[in-house]
């Protein structure tokens, strides 16, 4: 893991996404060259083969709590919780989580569970308040969590029965057969870390701390003897109109603690994570990064009991926070510690290293990774059309980067750190991503996530306060999400205010997912990566997968203006594997479009037309 001394981050993904790491890949190369007398196969033909073949295919609905309930359309800059609402777990209804089931959902992110620093005051619940000069947000961020064992009072109708609450909402969800993912934020807390729920023997963080040393692995953080903290420069805590006894420009911690993206400074800038102090896992950053991990640090054995606390609670998986600025070590000797007692728990890497993908599956134990560096970037770039924009990055995805291991790559084209497709400042409107979704869904047997909103076309517009605008729905803030307000209506969640373009955009969603997960060609088929004859540019890009039974092949074409049409040929290697019965035509299915034609001969090739930012999925 490089040392990120000081990575400084655009204010809306703060928390989620080591924005600084950015990768550049050379040698992008295209294979399989197409033509029917020039058959080559992909490098990728059999990528399955030395792949983990996963039971299932996960669809992943990403929801941030606060924010997908809320019925509240007030949304004033820098609005109290009163003022412009927030939604709460009772608010996921049944008929919430069966729309949810209907649009092929098996997981639900419950992003923001786990209670962090806010500028609520619920001190009349016996919680004490938050420094305002040191939250982002007058809801603040749920990445700098404030009790590892309590969850979040402002989602909760009864502040007092708030975890039952939540075991409620766990409950429902398992109810539709659906599974229930959080957070773990294992890199950091709140300035103000202070657990009033935790159970009986349980040490606080800093507690047994010497504050006297600048390392030491035994304390659970890292100080700068001798300073004191000070707020960053430009913090106006909860905007002009928030007034609070506490707003006062300063914070007391002293010695000072170092931030939590590794920023060893009494003084860290506003864009850093200033509201967050590092935890310490043994690591002597400031020292060539020497390790100390005999005996085991006391962090590590806190974040075991928090695990298997939430664990304890039935949740089924973590999307495991900045997991590369924690030691794969620390991963190592805890997942198989929780999976002991919870086996079919999943661990979910929020990863950004290509070059350490294989170290974090294989030494660190997760389940699956982020595919950020790598495919969404590819995507993004393709539909957004820019200049070097090419199909050859997804190409460089499954012939190397993830070759071997793609079933375990999260693909995903929006979430909580991301523009908003719709937004002005990636593709302006929901539909040149058709194409990459298409991809992301279906590339291979892994997971697939899409964001709430996604799937009506969310465009994350307008200065919600500390979010600003920046083509993102704020974490940070109060917020009525308007367009998927349209399709909660009111809380009757039957989509009945959308427009009938939202409606269509919805059922793609709906239709893609679902045969992405039915489908055992693309849940266990094996890959094979193709090239079209005629109409091929950097723009188009094809793939089969295939089993015994199945054949699908997917066609993406990301030219805005050119429809691709062209008949493309399967290897005879290929052709020789799928033998389809003999002398009868076969029935080519267009998932998508729901058109249907036949073919006599599969060596004559499969006839394919695709309009400007289309995909199509063709089954037989």
């Amino acid at each position: 893991m490089k040392k990120p001394v000081s990575v400084i981050r655009c204010t809306n993904s703060s928390f989620s996404g080591m924005r600084a790491l950015i990768f550049f890949f050379a040698a992008l190369f295209l294979t399989a060259c197409g033509g029917q007398s020039k058959h080559k196969e992909s490098m990728a033909s059999n990528q399955r083969s030395a792949d983990t073949i996963r039971k299932d295919k996960i669809v992943i609905y990403q929801m941030m709590v606060r924010l997908f309930g809320n019925k509240n359309t007030t949304n004033k800059l820098y609005g109290s919780k009163d003022e412009n609402g927030t939604g709460k777990f009772e608010d996921i209804t049944d008929k919430a989580l069966d729309e949810l089931k209907k649009l092929g959902i098996s997981h639900v992110w419950y992003t923001g569970v786990i209670e962090h620093a806010t500028m609520t005051d619920y001190s009349s619940f016996g919680i004490k308040p938050d420094d305002p000069d040191i939250v982002k947000g007058r809801a603040g961020s749920p990445y700098a969590i404030k009790d590892y064992y309590d969850v979040d009072p402002d989602l909760a109708v009864n502040v007092k029965n708030r975890m039952a609450e939540f075991e409620k909402l766990v409950e429902r969800t398992h109810k539709k057969e659906m599974k229930v993912i959080i957070d773990f934020v294992p890199n950091h807390v709140a300035r103000t870390y202070n657990s009033d729920a935790k159970p009986n023997g349980i040490r606080d963080f800093g507690a047994d701390d010497d504050k006297s040393k600048v390392f030491d692995p035994r304390n659970d953080f890292y100080y700068i003897p001798g300073k004191s903290f000070v707020v960053p420069k430009g913090t106006n805590a909860g905007g002009d109109e928030f007034k609070s006894p506490l707003k006062d420009g300063k914070f007391s911690e002293t010695p000072a603690k170092a931030t939590g993206n590794n920023v060893f400074s009494a003084s860290p800038g506003l864009g850093d994570w200033s509201e967050t102090i590092k935890l310490n896992y043994g690591v002597d950053y400031q020292n060539g990064e020497k390790a100390q991990f005999d005996p085991i640090p006391p962090v590590w054995t806190k974040m075991r009991d928090i695990l298997l606390f939430w664990a304890g609670k039935k949740v089924d998986g973590f999307r495991c926070d900045v997991a590369e600025m924690v030691p794969v070590q620390f991963w190592n000797w805890v997942i198989p510690q929780v999976k002991k007692d919870h086996p079919e728990i999943l661990f979910i890497a929020e990863a950004y290293n290509p070059k350490e993908y294989k170290k974090y599956l294989s030494v660190g134990k997760f389940d699956y990774l982020y595919d950020k560096v790598g495919l969404y970037d590819a995507l993004k770039r393709l539909i957004r059309n820019e200049a070097k924009a090419d199909v050859k990055d997804i190409s460089h995805v499954c012939n190397v980067e993830s070759k071997g291991f793609s079933s375990r790559m999260l693909r995903f084209l929006e979430n909580h750190d991301e523009e908003r497709i719709a937004s002005a400042g990636f593709a302006g409107n929901p539909w040149p991503a058709v194409p990459a979704m298409v991809i992301s869904a279906t590339l291979s047997g892994g997971p697939v996530m899409i964001y709430f909103g996604q799937e009506v076309g969310e465009p994350g517009k307008g200065i919600e306060g500390f979010g600003g605008e920046d083509n993102r729905t704020s974490i940070f803030d109060y917020w009525g999400v308007p367009e998927h307000q349209k399709w909660m209506n009111g809380g009757a969640f039957d989509g009945a205010l959308l427009s009938p373009d939202q409606k269509k955009l919805r059922e793609f969603y709906s239709t893609l997912l679902k045969f992405s997960a039915a489908s055992p060609a693309i849940t266990k088929g094996s890959f094979l990566e193709l090239k079209g004859e005629k109409g091929w540019s950097k723009k188009a890009y094809a793939f089969i997968r295939y089993t015994a039974k199945e054949r699908v092949l997917v066609v993406a074409n990301f030219d805005r203006k050119k429809e691709l049409n062209t008949t493309i040929y399967l290897p005879d290697s290929l052709l020789q594997k799928i033998k389809t019965n003999s002398g009868k035509p076969l029935i080519v299915n267009g998932v998508l479009s729901g058109s249907s034609y036949t073919i006599k001969d599969l060596k004559a090739g499969v006839p394919v037309k695709v309009g400007p930012s289309q995909a199509e999925i063709l089954s037989f």
